[in-house]
């Protein structure tokens, strides 16, 4: 099933007047810039290289790149060295497309991303509790849930490969 996760806006942004230096400022001025509360996901220099153009040969320039990732949203920018503007794609996420973001950790801090294991390992742990006292360790009920444990783990295990 694809779900929509919102339409990206293009635009040109500017140069400061103080210039960049690296693709790290370039994504430090853009959350300053856009008042962006995510954090810089990945930052990309390719380094300047000759291309072909049909029968001419040029030099391409340096090309940095940068992403900042938030739940709501993300924000990707590119910039050739030599350029007086930024390409700037912006893409606000829709309520469930957010929603994944969160349960996938995108743009969070490491101690959000440790909040919501811990707590993905507490709710494992009793589930797991919560079945032996249901069986109550009787034999006839603890090798019921052994088999139906076994048959689940062998179906998904066959479904993988």
């Amino acid at each position: 099933m694809r779900i929509s996760t919102g339409e990206p806006q293009v635009s040109q942004m500017p140069l400061p007047a103080e210039g960049l230096k690296s693709p790290r400022d370039l994504g430090a001025w853009l959350q300053r810039e856009l008042k962006l509360d995510g954090k810089l996901a990945r930052t990309c220099k390719e380094a300047s290289h000759p291309v072909g153009w049909g029968d001419k040969s040029t030099v391409q320039p340096e090309q940095w790149s940068v992403m900042v990732a938030s739940p709501g949203g993300n924000v990707q920018a590119e910039y050739w060295v030599g350029n007086n503007f930024v390409s700037v794609k912006r893409t606000d996420n829709t309520f469930l497309a957010m929603m994944t973001n969160l349960h996938k950790g995108v743009g969070l801090s490491a101690g959000w991303v440790l909040l919501i294991d811990s707590f993905a390992g507490s709710i494992v742990l009793l589930s797991l509790t919560g079945v032996l006292l249901w069986t109550e360790l009787n034999k006839r009920r603890t090798a019921g849930v052994v088999i139906i444990s076994v048959s689940l783990i062998a179906a998904i295990v066959c479904g993988l490969i």
